[in-house]
């Protein structure tokens, strides 16, 4: 072998050393940055199952609140039939304060009283906002307990 071909050689060894250090340092870089993107994968993994479970438990939270508030929507409206019907009355149990005059009443005062149409309209239209505020208010309840307070 001469001296030209020698120096060619060992340049060619040179230079497949260097690129294999290069090549070397570019996959422990490119392993580094894999493991990074994996550990951020399945941190965003857990996140979603998470998420998904709050979400499965408000879903329920809502599907329970809002058939309990169809129920009673739907029992206040049969009452409502039922009075406009004339099936069913509305009566007020109230106890009034005996007077001091001793004039006799015509009135028994023992027995609950009847209202006047309208009047159980406006009662029954209560009760109605009443059962609504009361399922709004529960269901707040459920989620503040379910996913604020954990």
């Amino acid at each position: 072998m001469n001296l030209g071909e020698t120096i060619v050689s060992v340049c060619v060894i040179l230079m497949m050393s260097v690129g294999m250090t290069w090549q070397g340092n570019r996959i422990g870089k490119l392993k580094a940055s894999n493991a990074e993107l994996t550990s951020q994968l399945s941190q965003q993994v857990e996140i979603n199952k998470d998420y998904q479970a709050r979400i499965t438990r408000l879903n329920q939270l809502d599907i329970k609140y809002t058939q309990e508030l169809a129920s009673a929507k739907n029992e206040i409206d049969g009452l409502r039939d039922d009075i406009r019907n004339g099936t069913k009355r509305v009566y007020i149990k109230a106890e009034c304060p005996k007077s001091d005059s001793s004039t006799s009443s015509s009135l028994d005062v023992s027995r609950p009283t009847p209202v006047e149409r309208d009047t159980e309209e406006n009662i029954l239209n209560l009760v109605e906002q009443i059962e609504t505020l009361e399922s709004q208010y529960l269901g707040l309840r459920d989620y503040t307990n379910t996913e604020c307070l954990r």
